[in-house]
């Protein structure tokens, strides 16, 4: 009995710590960073193929910086709120179709003379 109480008292404290370790970590946005990496490397893909000028990669990199800076701006209080991720997923979604149609557009980087 009394190994029992001790190993239950383990598991609570454990359970408790696991909870206290995450919610002290509400700025994570994983997935977020994952997809922005994935949307920045379409547009450097864009421009070593030649379907994205400079341009248009300048106006695509620099909307990755705004989206960039939104989310650091959700991080700042130490909480990113669901409002606050729908919003970056939001911003995310309009880069992502912008960078498809840059990309399938007619327009191409000049060719080096």
């Amino acid at each position: 009995m009394h190994r029992i109480v001790h190993t239950l008292l383990a598991a609570v404290a454990l359970s408790v710590t696991a909870l206290s370790a995450h919610a002290a970590d509400d700025t994570a946005t994983p997935r977020i960073d994952k997809r922005q990496a994935r949307q920045e490397a379409r547009i450097a893909s864009g421009v070593a193929s030649g379907k994205l000028n400079a341009r248009e990669a300048n106006r695509l990199e620099k909307q990755q910086d705004v989206i960039e800076n939104a989310e650091a701006k959700a991080k700042a209080d130490g909480t990113v709120t669901a409002g606050e991720r729908r919003r970056l997923t939001k911003m995310q979604n309009h880069s992502s179709e912008r960078i498809a149609k840059q990309k399938h557009d007619r327009q191409r980087a000049s060719s080096p003379q």
